[in-house]
């Protein structure tokens, strides 16, 4: 199978790069490397193309499948009208192409969307928008919903993803690798006051699993999480196991400027159980403990 991974060179894309090489398929990844590294992609042994996608799209190949993974994906980026060109963009002119080519389309989406919308958060609960990046996604997915009778299609909306590969994301790399990090430093973790928001972890290796099903599921959207949320109290328990340690929370207010801040996120995983056959294994002490062996 002829794969193309946009945002290979970037967290989720790498893993999902180097998975499929190593089950026999003939990958090509497109990269422009604004926040991919290529650190990510020693073990690559594919074809890497530099370009940067929300550009005119000049691509001879043709491919059996596209996993859309590039985007700017920090809620947090000070530049919204430049978040939403080069999302929107991007997304047209890979869709664009999957349709001239017949190419099948599995595409990220994001939990970001839901906002602080009731939990667990369903693929069809009133949106509630609060970054220019949860905004850019949901008009992607609006521009796929208008395809799904004459494209293989499918969106995957996903939560709190954190595994190998995340560090050169800098600041939007998870709260696992960021308290981890500081912890094992010996830190203490510092958390918004109370510590009670709660996540939605998710495993990076479970999230190429669920792109992997989305080969031979119906077109749609699904969400791509655990269905079980997590606080950060709990969270810094986990990594004191983990680490070894005993080290005490410090609890700071909330900077006003973080309008952006979800404080709680938790998937529906019903649909993606049924119908995306996809189910995370839910086991959070022991996905963390795997990924703190591998970031020594």
């Amino acid at each position: 199978m002829k794969c193309l991974v946009t945002g290979g060179a970037g967290f989720i894309g790498s893993n999902l790069a180097i998975k499929l090489e190593d089950e026999g398929n003939e990958v090509t990844i497109i990269d422009n490397f604004s926040s991919g590294h290529r650190d990510n992609i020693q073990n690559f042994h594919g074809t890497l193309i530099e370009a940067d996608l929300s550009k005119p799209l000049e691509l001879s190949q043709k491919f059996d499948v596209i996993f859309h993974q590039a985007a700017i994906t920090d809620p947090r980026y000070d530049n919204d009208e430049e978040t939403l060109r080069q999302n929107i963009q991007g997304f047209k002119n890979i869709l664009e192409f999957a349709l001239k080519n017949n190419s099948k389309l599995i595409y990220a989406s994001t939990a970001n969307l839901y906002g602080n919308g009731s939990v667990p958060m369903s693929e069809d609960q009133p949106k509630e928008l609060t970054s220019a990046y949860g905004t850019s996604k949901l008009i992607m997915d609006e521009m796929a919903s208008h395809h799904l009778n004459d494209l293989h299609i499918v969106g995957l909306r996903y939560f709190n993803v954190f595994g190998p590969n995340e560090e050169h994301k800098g600041r939007p790399a998870s709260m696992i690798y960021h308290l981890a990090k500081k912890m094992r430093a010996g830190e203490n973790p510092k958390l918004f006051n109370p510590g009670d928001q709660k996540r939605d972890h998710i495993y990076v290796s479970d999230v190429v699993s669920a792109n992997i099903l989305a080969l031979e599921a119906p077109s749609g959207i699904y969400n791509v999480g655990t269905g079980i949320a997590t606080s950060f109290n709990e969270l810094v328990g986990i990594l004191n196991e983990s680490l070894g340690k005993n080290l005490e929370i410090e609890y700071i207010e909330m900077p006003y400027e973080t309008k952006t801040y979800q404080s709680n996120t938790m998937a529906d995983t019903k649909k993606a159980e049924e119908v995306l056959k996809f189910k995370s294994p839910q086991d959070l002490k022991r996905r963390v403990k795997e990924y703190l062996e591998l970031i020594k």
